[in-house]
């Protein structure tokens, strides 16, 4: 069975459908008692799992070859670490006129959050960008973003809101540090397996992050906390969000040009600056959120579709960019794969 596309035009991601269908699941038949204390459970153990196979799939050496394009990475950083929490700090502003507070306090997580790797990989690919860079930044952003979230997490979000604790800091480290390294150390004798096996994995992923929304938003049903959110404030924030997106998008784009950066380099600055990760960003909401995590993770759930349909599009744009853009060496070897010189004599 193939895993879906990238959609051609403004699509609405089959994994996003699946995401909006396990929360109506969870919203008409929540867990609750002890079958709520298994569902959690499980969802802990496939959280592990997740990081696990993070560690074990991502190269060491690939990832230390990509060093040599520091500047780069710096600049992805400083956007995903610094930029976004700065702007999602500035939202405060919008809170009570557009936003309550848990749902920007939602909002500004979802500025903590690393980057994304897959998404960002292939819209680069789509938009003749440095893909090898794309691959780099976005892991580098994963792997800083396990211990640099949450510390964002202890010293900006409210401590009323869920926020950050010693126990918060143990579960991290337990449920997604350790599986993470212990998967770096059994890469040597598992990573083969994986890497031939991918597309089954990536079933796996995707479904204990739909594991760990389930148990999330069961848990917020059962707590209530779905009658502080009405429709003009959903509506709300979703205008906040895509300015949001709209922001980052430019800074990224013409920043990285005022920086030196070149075509293919910005590219996959734009990509991988200007998103936020579902897969690590749900996981880590569970553990600092605790019951109030369904409400935590609604901005990043809406703005994880978003950014897919947006940046759907502007991949295809930057395609069409003109081939002179193109550093000399490629082109010249777009042209030899063109035009190939007749056989010779």
């Amino acid at each position: 069975m193939r895993r879906p596309r990238l959609p051609s035009w403004l699509p609405l991601d089959p994994y996003v459908l699946a995401l909006l269908g396990t929360v109506g699941l969870a919203a008409l038949f929540p867990v609750r008692g002890q079958a709520a204390g298994v569902a959690n459970g499980v969802a802990t153990g496939a959280v592990a799992l997740l990081f696990f196979l993070y560690g074990a799939r991502l190269s060491t050496r690939e990832a230390l070859a990509g060093l040599r394009h520091w500047r780069l990475h710096l600049t992805v950083l400083a956007c995903t670490f610094v930029l976004f929490p700065l702007l999602g700090l500035a939202a405060g502003f919008l809170v009570p006129g557009l936003l309550t507070q848990p749902l920007h306090s939602g909002l500004l997580f979802l500025c903590l959050v690393p980057s994304t790797v897959q998404s960002s990989i292939a819209f680069t690919s789509i938009a003749r960008g440095n893909v090898p860079a794309a691959i780099c930044a976005g892991s580098f952003s994963s792997l800083v973003g396990i211990v640099l979230t949450p510390l964002l997490a202890a010293a900006l979000l409210d401590s009323g809101s869920g926020g950050f604790s010693l126990d918060s800091l143990l579960k991290i480290v337990v449920q997604l540090l350790l599986p993470f390294l212990l998967g770096q150390v059994l890469r040597p004798w598992v990573g083969g397996f994986l890497v031939r096996r991918r597309q089954v994995l990536g079933y796996v992923d995707r479904g204990s992050i739909l594991l760990v929304v389930h148990a999330a938003f069961s848990a917020g049903m059962a707590a209530g906390i779905w009658r502080q959110v009405s429709l003009p404030r959903l509506g709300a924030l979703m205008v906040v969000e895509a300015v949001l997106l709209a922001v980052m998008l430019l800074v990224t784009w013409y920043g990285t040009k005022r920086l030196g950066f070149d075509r293919e380099d910005r590219v996959a600055i734009q990509f991988a600056g200007s998103k936020k990760s579902l897969a690590v960003g749900l996981p880590m909401a569970g553990v600092l959120f605790g019951p109030q995590a369904g409400l935590a993770v609604l901005p990043l759930m809406l703005f994880h579709q978003m950014q897919l349909m947006v940046c759907a599009v502007v991949a295809r744009r930057r395609a069409q960019d003109p081939v002179t853009d193109v550093p000399a060496d490629v082109a010249e070897v777009s042209r030899a794969v063109q035009h190939p010189a007749p056989r010779g004599r």
